[in-house]
């Protein structure tokens, strides 16, 4: 077997009804994205999801890859510690993609104890997918995001896809990642002309499968955006770079002042 399927999607911790308190309601067309995306990632039948997030435990020089057998978490940070979730590790797979990253000279490592904790990025796909997926039977890697190149992310993301072909997995790849913070003054980070511009070049590029985009954007301008999914959609290029596969962006909205993309890569 081998990857069937990337989806990007994003983040935002009010999207469960818990936090949202009503507030989901305003991004209703993410909510049934992300539902769409969480019906097709069942039907593939994985046995594992691989998924990227930018709140994982962060890296200088090299990528966090999830290396204990459970990982579990909770919204406990947004008042609601309630809301939790349990996933069993694909150790195997993991140490595989891991070992690729060290022959090309990458570093890897597990999470402190400090951060140890599913991240609220890993949370909120899994909120979603264990609507259509039963978790205690498909394996989830947790991985992080880093301060390396665009190359090593893309790098990264075609081991993912080499391990799966060579371990025989049924690996699908979430990539966790919201577009700009600043599209509005009234949001978490004010107003850039930035914002609108970065989030329109990559949900353009996501509906046309173009991922050279991700690959050439100029790293000032996006961080001038306040993004925090350029990185997992280069590694998700990567995932994809030896496959034939139709591209779909599902939604976007952004009335909070982010950007909320939800697409889907199905290979072929």
């Amino acid at each position: 077997m081998a990857l069937l399927a990337a989806y990007a999607v994003p983040h935002p911790p009010l999207i469960v009804p818990a936090v949202g308190r009503g507030q989901e309601t305003a991004i209703a067309d993410t909510i049934a994205a992300y539902r769409e995306v969480a019906r097709r990632v069942a039907a593939h039948r994985p046995d594992l999801i691989v998924i990227t997030s930018p709140h994982a435990p962060l890296y200088r020089d090299g990528f966090f890859i999830a290396d204990t057998p459970e990982e579990t978490g909770s919204l406990a940070a947004f008042g609601q510690p309630d809301e939790r979730v349990t996933t069993r590790t694909d150790l195997p797979f993991a140490k595989d993609v891991a070992a690729r990253l060290h022959r090309r000279g990458i570093p890897s490592a597990g999470a402190p104890a400090s951060m140890a904790d599913i991240d609220h990025a890993t949370f909120v796909p899994l909120h979603f997918l264990e609507e259509t997926v039963d978790l205690g039977s498909v394996a989830v890697v947790r991985m992080g995001l880093s301060g390396l190149s665009e190359a090593d992310h893309r790098f990264l993301g075609r081991a993912i896809a080499e391990t799966a072909r060579s371990l025989n997995r049924r690996c699908v790849l979430v990539a966790s990642g919201d577009m700009s913070h600043k599209l509005k003054e009234d949001g978490p980070y004010g107003f850039a002309p930035q914002g609108p511009v970065f989030d329109e070049q990559i949900t353009r590029a996501m509906a046309a499968g173009d991922f050279l985009s991700f690959l050439t954007m100029d790293e000032t301008f996006a961080m001038e955006a306040a993004q925090c999914g350029l990185n997992a959609f280069q590694m998700m290029a990567g995932a994809l770079a030896d496959t034939v596969y139709s591209s779909e962006l599902l939604s976007y909205e952004g009335p909070f002042g982010v950007g909320y993309a939800v697409a889907a890569f199905e290979v072929q």
